[in-house]
């Protein structure tokens, strides 16, 4: 059989935000009626500061599975998506995945914001610049008519680089601020993309009627919102209550010697298929946890790997050939 590899050059001159963001929607209507199935993260640790992380999911609707399966070393990161058959077991494509996890992870915050997110909101603070900031921010301001952003990084020179990039690619005001308070202060919209182990956003600073995109910590020890941010959310919706429970450091430390909050944490899925409100007043705050969860990855490979195929893209690769397997 013939596998395609896909590089990451292949993947960013395929996959747009707009793909992205049908395929995230897909995805979790797909959970919601039944048709996608999907394992949580799992981690192994055999070194210090070294890590093998893997996570699966199924798409009977496109008949599509695989994993997302990356390593995260002081070297960097490296993320593959292997894309099988769900009927022939053929494996159809090996496709690098840095790029498709940056734009799947932005478009899941831009699919929460659409449902979550009042309808009027146009102001929008970022805490965290990095290369996820981007893709939050192109996400956002495809749902909602986002009229200024304020941005704060811990470092001011990339703050202001940040500021000049994304005001240029999306046409909107995009300001650095010097503090995290002042990113939240104004939002009707937050995101918070870091890697902190303490929290970076404090509860007295949320406004009423905001929605938060929490999307940084995946761990149990890591954080960015305090507890009273959690709490003055009315509504909380995970991409996976099973994966929070697992890693969502936000929800995990919050509802700590309570295990009954969990109950308040609702699936996104559960919104998108119009099973519960996505809010319930224009005052109420409204929060996202994104873990990131597999069946984003392999939904958006699959329409990643058919756009690939139409346009003869990437080098096809032979796997199992029928005399190989004789010979076994």
């Amino acid at each position: 059989m013939i596998t395609l590899y896909l590089s990451e050059a292949d993947v960013r001159d395929i996959l747009t935000m707009e793909i992205a963001l049908k395929a995230v929607e897909d995805s979790f209507l797909r959970l919601a009626d039944g048709s996608a199935v999907m394992h949580s993260r799992q981690r192994l640790n055999p070194a210090a500061h070294s890590y093998l992380h893997y996570m699966a999911a199924a798409d009977s609707h496109d008949r599509y599975m695989g994993l997302k399966i990356y390593t995260s070393t002081p070297q960097g990161l490296r993320f593959l998506v292997p894309l099988f058959h769900t009927e022939t077991g053929d494996l159809l494509a090996l496709i690098e995945a840095n790029y498709l996890g940056q734009m799947r992870t932005g478009a899941a915050s831009g699919f929460a914001t659409k449902l979550m997110a009042r309808a009027d909101a146009q102001t929008l603070g970022i805490i965290g610049t990095g290369l996820q900031a981007r893709t939050q921010l192109e996400a956002i301001a495809r749902v909602r008519k986002i009229e200024r952003v304020y941005a704060f990084g811990r470092n001011a020179e990339r703050r202001t680089q940040f500021a000049r990039e994304m005001t240029e690619r999306l046409k909107i005001p995009v300001a650095g601020v010097d503090s995290r308070e002042a990113a939240v202060r104004t939002a009707d919209i937050l995101v918070t993309s870091t890697n902190a182990t303490k929290p970076v956003v404090e509860g007295r600073w949320l406004r009423p009627g905001m929605h938060i995109n929490a999307i940084g910590a995946n761990f149990p020890q890591k954080r960015e919102l305090d507890s009273v941010a959690v709490f003055r959310a009315g509504i909380i919706a995970a991409d996976s209550r099973e994966q929070s429970k697992l890693e969502a450091g936000d929800l995990i430390q919050a509802f700590a010697g309570d295990e009954s909050k969990w109950s308040q944490v609702i699936e996104l899925a559960e919104i998108a298929a119009g099973r519960v409100p996505g809010r319930t007043s224009t005052e109420e705050i409204t929060l996202f946890k994104s873990n990131g969860v597999a069946i984003e990855d392999i939904v958006t490979a699959g329409r990643i790997y058919e756009i690939a195929v139409e346009k003869k893209r990437g080098v096809e690769l032979p796997f199992w050939s029928k005399k190989s397997a004789a010979d076994a």
